[in-house]
């Protein structure tokens, strides 16, 4: 899992680095290489990084979309650049990611650590808010699965001990 850490936190500095120094989006792919080789040189498999930056690009125009509907007060030019790469990338995982590798929590999760790692006092806050607010008007995807699997490990353990005392 650390290795998927790393990897969102090497795809977040590529996006920023895109973002402000207004690369081209043929560009990207290099910068994520140097950045991937300077950040991240023990990873071995880097596929996770490369299809996260593919697919936040392909579906920038989207995402940029819901951010300005979901922080109406804060025009996208004005979200710091960390800020902005950093919803960029969580909602990317969040509507269009795969739930069975990075559930919809998972996703949110990440992306506050992300901006408490690198964006200042109140990114971690502002992220929550915007992903939260997007989780919430998709219905809250897998929401109950925490608590279907305790349901599960209680039922397992009743019906584990009354085969005992049988």
């Amino acid at each position: 899992m650390a290795n998927r850490h790393l990897q969102r936190s090497v795809v977040m500095q590529t996006l920023f680095e895109w973002d402000f120094n207004k690369l081209s989006q043929s560009k990207i792919e290099e910068a994520l290489e140097h950045n991937l080789q300077e950040f991240a040189s023990g990873i071995k498999e880097t596929e996770f990084a490369k299809r996260l930056i593919k697919g936040v690009l392909e579906k920038q125009n989207d995402i940029d979309k819901l951010i300005i509907q979901c922080a109406p007060e804060w025009p996208l030019d004005q979200i710091t650049a960390i800020d902005r790469n950093i919803l960029r990338l969580g909602i990317y995982e969040l509507l269009f990611g795969n739930y069975e590798e990075v559930p919809p929590k998972v996703a949110i999760n990440e992306a506050i650590e992300l901006a408490k790692s690198f964006g200042g006092s109140n990114s971690a806050k502002f992220v929550n808010g915007v992903l939260g607010t997007i989780y919430k008007e998709m219905g809250e995807p897998m929401k109950d699965d925490e608590s279907n699997k305790k349901k599960k490990i209680k039922e397992t353990k009743k019906s584990d001990n009354l085969k005992k005392s049988e």
